[in-house]
């Protein structure tokens, strides 16, 4: 797979062994789509696990009503689909998403936030988790809202392997770690903090290609 222009503001790539290009919506339920990948991602948790209803939604990420009750309905259809099967070697990486209307100018000073912390964020704060997940080994890539990102988290997103041992890469985020000790897993990874981004085959570019998005 190799860079291969782009159309409008989204990457696309190149299969050297077919010649087929694609960018990271495609042959998911937001192919087609050009909304960026983030506001779907904010769409979808905020209607799963806050029950915001498509109207406040609409107005929150000024989409059409009809665009977002349209690309919600197919989400949640595609959640009858078979769980993944992760086959291996597996990319994990985690962004966090801005909730509401964070980050936009206003008219008005902003309000105390109580909730607020530094560092990291989890659902009953700012910014919710998405964990992104690239399996090597089939060419697919998942991506999961979470509660909180944390040890527990990462466990059951693993969990739907195919094999006994899995190699998995990561960042050098604390979560990680307990992998570490875990028979079940062959963990490799780079520490951003240190300016280490790849280590050949190290690396999770795949992941971080995705939530550029």
């Amino acid at each position: 797979m190799i860079r291969y222009g782009s159309y409008r503001v989204f990457q696309r790539y190149r299969c050297k062994n077919c010649d087929r290009t694609f960018n990271d919506k495609t042959g998911t339920v937001f192919e087609h789509s050009s909304i960026p990948l983030k506001k779907w991602y904010l769409a979808v948790y905020t209607y799963i696990r806050l029950n915001t209803s498509i109207r406040q939604l609409d107005a929150e990420l000024a989409v059409s009503y009809k665009t977002v009750y349209r690309r919600v309905q197919r989400f949640l259809r595609s959640l009858d689909a078979p769980r993944p099967q992760f086959e291996g070697p597996v990319e994990i990486d985690e962004l966090y998403v801005s909730a509401g209307k964070k980050g936009r100018e206003r008219d008005r000073p902003s309000r105390s936030r109580g909730l607020s912390t530094r560092g990291r964020g989890t659902y009953h704060e700012d910014k919710p988790p998405v964990f992104i997940l690239a399996d090597r080994g089939t060419g697919e890539t998942y991506v999961h809202p979470a509660k909180a990102a944390d040890e527990s988290t990462i466990r059951l997103l693993l969990s739907y392997r195919t094999q006994e041992s899995m190699t998995v890469y990561t960042d050098g985020f604390r979560a990680y770690e307990p992998l570490d000790e875990d028979d079940a897993f062959d963990r490799e990874y780079v520490v951003h903090g240190e300016g280490e981004y790849a280590d050949e085959e190290v690396h999770v570019n795949t992941c971080e290609s995705h939530a550029s998005l």
